[in-house]
């Protein structure tokens, strides 16, 4: 399966990284993504909000 094809889906991703990825990069990652999402629904305080939202943007998620 190439990963660089223009109509890959989320799906498709999901399959590369079930095929390529250990049970620890697994959990690792899943682990970085609640406390993440944790971060981003809890904390509102302004700066930590706005520093937040500057890494989502740094980091290529868009937001709005």
């Amino acid at each position: 399966m190439s990963t660089t094809t223009a109509n890959e889906t989320v799906h498709d991703r999901i399959a590369v990284a079930k095929e390529t990825m250990t049970l620890g990069q697994m959990a690792a990652v899943t682990a970085f993504a609640a406390a993440i999402a944790f971060a981003l629904i809890f904390v509102q305080e302004p700066l930590v909000h706005d520093s937040m939202h500057n890494f989502r943007h740094a980091a290529g998620i868009t937001c709005h």
